[in-house]
């Protein structure tokens, strides 16, 4: 015989010899008849043989409506016996000696391809009557001992009458102990207060009720789930005259139920962020008071430092180094830890968090064990917390994913007296294992976006350049954690003339791919710019230069390679963090270009679906500079504006970014209208000015990088401006080389005269003789003295080299050698060559 099976109280066999158990229920006591779908007779017991008298050999074969004394009676509405799973009812039969028999039976009908009849009748040939003395008895027993529910029964009184030997182990107390006393005197509980008032409701309603109780019985260590029923007791004729309370025990489904809703409450709250010490901290969350009193989160110290830790990461002799980063206690405060949130902890040799990490596995521990005791042993302030807080039960679990050890968990049982068991370690583990991919994820990931914020910052102006038209203030912020660096960029680029551009543009997208096309953009706006382009001529060029490295990027583009299994990260809905989040192969950008002259007061803006400036007049007034509309860079097909307005001096430029005035919580006319109210503040300095903006507009996290470039302009007056008409007469020459002279002399440059009077000598004789009037000279006396020629010619000058006998050739290579810079820009009528000297090195 097999053995049996044992589940809790109960003893389960599993099965019985089919010869002993004939020989138990008696076969001839029950009519067994079974019929094929046409109603053949294909079976016949010997209790059928009893009931009507007919042997096994006439009947089989035989139609069994044959045997019917009167139509079967269907009740209305009732559909064909043929249809139905199962019939039970009284039927007339004829006896083999003639005579009408009246039976109960109950038949089965069987789905077709089972391989057994397609109906088996049955019929009880004995212990149909109530037998009233053993009934009784059964009864009785059955409620004494009911080994899988706890039953207790109660008068209108609510006083207990009778309980089973199940109810008197649930709450130690005997029947005779317990009987006159109430439900809430048994239980001295909340629960035991709720059952009474329950079961006041179903005497006064008759209705039953239910509710769930936990409790723990004196001397047991651990709380028990209870399913709790209560109904009514009713006399024949149907007065309520008691009520019935059957408990079952549910503590084992509650505990699966509870370990289930912890792991899904951890996949939901573990992992949010790509924070290390958050998620860290969201563990030790999860798991207080659920799993355990106290719960601390260490991770290796060498994970500190953004290099990938080593392959063996615990030492093969000790000591491990840990760095506590989140704990979590059933006590506020927690102060049983022993170590602080960002300290770190010495363990050595032999330890518990040491062993575990060395082994990978997770460890229970009692404190008397020899890991733990010989541990405290040689921690004397930690032995005294454990013993001061009654630390009885301790679980390590390591953490590590992908390969890569990155710590340990702690669990300590201190007020749940129940100790930790394997069902614990085991979710525990589970619930690290999730942790550990999410702490892995957030450290790569931290890692990676030190790395690109240090690439996207060398892109980044490190200082403004020095120049006279502009005072200027920026800001520059990185995107949150979940959206890493992005391609965010501004710009100052001193321009002939005194003039300034100002730059402020957007690679759309995050990740190392926008920083990388930030970089070349702006690489790209230098260059234009230095050839002194018009503001939408330039931006013409960088819509090309888009357009082009879409081009490129298409043409490079991989094929999408096939999904692969996901990650744990990925099942918990975060992705692997293998690096950047990118952008598609398509470049998009905006941008906004600005040149301000600070001779004329006025600024040329140009924008390429970029956010309008905004502009601060003296007066304190914040109007929006009115732009045409204009798509963003690469996407072509459409030209570029470029409008012109006159600044007063003093007057303040604000060039953003869109992660400055639109994010999810708010649109972007409401993020405007919040600049314009920033901006209308006054402010001690520009770069108060600049926080005050952040401060009002941004989030403490903002989704979206932001750049902010703040200019307040300057305006150079006609004393330190001096112009002059020039005759295309090469006799003209030496007039304006007077006239040059005299005016350093006023402005005190007498210092200067030499070096000016030879380039304005080869700039106004190279207009006279190679260009077209009209000719104009200009000097320009600001932190430098620059010298310009303007003539209505096109063609541009250029450096050659002069051979030994030519006669010209070596007046631009002379120029360049006299000052710090020189070049030439295009105008609406001609061009202009300038050159710059250093005053200071006068």
């Amino acid at each position: 015989m097999e053995q049996p099976v044992t589940l809790g109280r109960v003893t389960r066999s599993s099965g019985e010899e089919p010869e002993v158990l004939e020989a138990l229920v008696g076969e001839a006591l029950t009519a067994r008849v079974t019929l094929d779908d046409r109603g053949t007779v294909t079976g016949w017991n010997v209790g059928a043989e009893r009931l009507l008298g007919y042997p096994a050999g006439r009947m089989t074969g035989r139609r069994a409506a044959d045997l019917l004394a009167e139509p079967i009676p269907v009740r209305g509405g009732m559909p064909a016996l043929a249809g139905l799973p199962r019939w039970n009812g009284d039927v007339e039969l004829r006896h083999r000696d003639g005579r009408k028999v009246t039976v109960r039976i109950l038949a089965h009908h069987r789905e077709p391809g089972t391989g057994a009849p397609a109906w088996l009748i049955v019929s009880a040939l004995t212990g149909g009557q109530p037998r009233p003395g053993l009934d009784d008895a059964l009864v009785s027993w059955s409620f004494a001992q009911s080994p899988c529910c706890a039953l207790a029964l109660y008068d209108t009184r609510l006083r207990l009458r009778r309980a089973n030997a199940d109810m008197e182990r649930s709450v130690a107390l005997t029947e005779a102990e317990m009987r006159g006393l109430r439900v809430s005197e048994i239980v001295d509980d909340d629960a035991g207060a709720r059952a009474e008032r329950s079961m006041a409701r179903v005497l006064r309603t008759g209705e039953p009720q239910y509710e769930e109780n936990y409790l723990r019985a004196p001397g047991e260590d651990h709380e028990h789930a209870w399913s709790v029923f209560m109904s009514a007791l009713r006399d024949p004729e149907g007065t309520i005259q008691g009520v019935c309370l059957s408990a079952h025990d549910m503590t084992e489904q509650f505990r699966a139920r509870q370990r289930l809703q912890l792991i899904a409450e951890a996949g939901r709250r573990i992992g949010g962020t790509l924070d290390v010490t958050r998620t860290a901290q969201e563990l030790a969350d999860v798991t207080v008071p659920v799993l355990a009193d106290f719960v601390s989160v260490d991770l290796l110290a060498e994970l500190d430092d953004l290099h990938e830790p080593p392959a063996h990461a615990v030492p093969a002799d000790g000591p491990l180094l840990l760095r506590r980063v989140a704990l979590r206690s059933v006590i506020p405060g927690a102060p049983e830890a022993v170590g602080a949130v960002g300290r770190v902890e010495s363990y050595p040799e032999g330890s518990a968090p040491f062993e575990s990490l060395r082994t990978g596995r997770p460890a229970v521990h009692a404190v008397t064990d020899a890991a733990i005791a010989g541990w405290l042993a040689h921690d004397p302030a930690r032995a005294a917390r454990a013993r001061a807080f009654g630390v009885h039960s301790v679980m390590t679990v390591p953490l590590a994913a992908r390969g890569t050890t990155l710590g340990v968990a702690f669990f300590v049982r201190n007020r749940t007296p129940e100790a930790f068991g394997h069902d614990d370690e085991i979710l525990a583990g589970e619930l690290a294992a999730r942790a550990a991919v999410s702490i892995d994820n957030a450290r790569r990931y931290t890692r990676e976006r030190a790395t690109a914020v240090t690439l996207q910052r060398s892109l980044l102006p490190q200082r403004l350049p020095r120049q006279a038209a502009v005072e200027v203030a920026s800001r520059y912020l990185p995107a949150g954690a979940h959206a890493g660096v992005g391609g965010d960029w501004f710009d100052v680029i001193p321009l002939s003339g005194a003039r300034v551009a100002l730059v402020v543009g957007d690679v759309v997208g995050h990740g190392l791919h926008a920083s990388a096309t930030m970089g070349r953009l702006r690489t790209a706006v230098r260059t234009l710019a230095d050839i002194d382009l018009p503001c939408d001529e330039l931006l013409t060029h960088l819509d090309d230069l888009v357009a082009r490295l879409n081009t490129e990027e298409e043409a490079g583009a991989e094929p999408t390679a096939p999904a692969e299994t996901p990650g744990p990260a990925q099942v918990l809905g975060h992705p692997e963090p293998a690096g950047y989040p990118e952008t598609s192969a398509d470049v998009g950008a905006t941008c906004l270009y600005a040149v301000y002259d600070p001779v004329s007061r006025r600024c040329c803006f140009a924008g390429a679906g970029h956010p309008v400036p905004a502009l601060v007049s003296p007066d304190g007034t914040v109007e929006l500079v009115g732009l045409p509309a204009a798509p963003p860079l690469g996407v072509g097909g459409l030209p570029y504006e470029a409008t012109e307005v006159e600044i007063p001096e003093g007057s303040v430029l604000a060039l953003y970014t869109n992660g400055l005035v639109e994010n999810r919580d708010r649109d972007i006319d409401a993020g405007v209208h919040r600049l314009r109210e920033a901006l209308a503040r006054p402010a001690p300095s520009l770069d108060a000015l600049c926080d005050t903006v952040l401060a009002d507009l941004l989030p403490r996290r903002p989704a979206d990088d932001v750049a902010l470039l703040i200019a307040r302009t300057r305006a150079l007056d006609s004393e330190h401006v001096a112009t002059w008409a020039v005759p295309a007469d090469p006799s003209a020459v030496a007039q304006t080389r007077k006239d040059v002279v005299a005016q350093l002399d006023r402005w005190g440059l007498s210092d200067a005269v030499f070096v000016t009077e030879l380039v304005v000598s080869e700039l106004v004789t190279n207009a006279i003789r190679h260009a077209e009037p009209p000719i104009q000279l200009r000097l320009i006396h600001d932190t430098t003295l620059i010298c310009e020629v303007s003539d209505g010619g096109n063609t541009a000058p250029h450096l050659r080299r002069a051979r030994s006998y030519d006669e010209g050739g070596r007046g631009l290579l002379l120029v360049a050698q006299l000052t710090e810079r020189w070049g030439t820009r295009q105008g609406a009528t001609g061009k202009t060559i300038w050159a710059e000297q250093s005053l200071s090195l006068q």
